[in-house]
C-alpha cells in the first residue's frame, strides 16, 4: 500500500510525463513543418516512450492500492528558434524530469517505502539513457553545424541506437 505521500509524488510524476510525451509530440510537429523528417521521427519515438513511462506510473499506483490521477496537461510550445534551440530545451526538460524522479526517490526512502524505492530505480536509470541521448544529439548539432545538419537529420535514429548501447 502506498503512502498519502508517495501517491502523491506519484501522480505528480504521472502529469509530468504527460506533459513530457505531448512536449515531443509538438517538437516533433514543428520539426517535420521545417523538413526534418529524421529529428521529428526521433522525437516522435520520444513521445511514445514518455507515454509509456506515464502508463508505467498509472500501473504502479493503482497496482499498490492507490489512486492513479490523469490530469489535463497544458499545452507545450509550439515554435522553436532553431533545431539546436529545440534540443536544448529537451536538455533542459530531460534535466528538470531528473531532478522529479529523484525526489519521488527521495520520499519514498523517507516514508520507508522499499517497493517504491526498489521500482523507482528503472526510471532513474532511464534518466541516465535519456540525459545522454540528448547530449550527443546536442554535440552531434554542434559538431555538424548548418551544413551538416541534413546528415544529421538523415541519421539521428542510428545515434538513438548507438546512445543506448554505449
Amino acid at each position: 500500500m502506498l503512502t498519502k505521500k508517495v501517491e502523491e509524488f506519484c501522480n505528480r510524476q504521472i502529469e509530468r510525463e504527460g506533459y513530457s510525451s505531448n512536449l515531443y509530440l509538438a517538437m516533433a510537429a514543428w520539426a517535420e513543418s521545417k523538413g526534418m523528417a529524421g529529428m521529428s521521427e526521433w522525437l516522435y519515438v520520444q513521445a511514445d516512450e514518455e507515454r509509456m513511462h506515464m502508463l508505467k506510473f498509472i500501473k504502479y499506483v493503482t497496482e499498490r492500492g492507490g489512486s492513479a490521477v490523469v490530469p489535463a496537461f497544458k499545452q507545450p510550445p509550439v515554435k522553436y528558434k532553431g533545431i539546436k534551440e529545440m534540443f536544448k530545451e529537451v536538455m533542459k526538460h530531460e534535466q528538470f524530469i531528473t531532478g522529479s524522479i529523484n525526489e519521488v526517490l527521495a520520499v519514498a526512502i523517507s516514508e520507508k517505502d522499499y517497493a517504491t524505492t526498489s521500482w523507482i530505480q528503472w526510471f532513474v536509470n532511464e534518466q541516465v539513457e535519456e540525459e545522454k541521448s540528448v547530449q550527443l544529439i546536442i554535440d552531434k548539432l554542434e559538431l555538424a553545424g548548418e551544413a551538416g545538419l541534413y546528415f544529421l537529420d538523415r541519421d539521428i535514429m542510428s545515434l538513438r541506437n548507438t546512445a543506448a548501447q554505449a
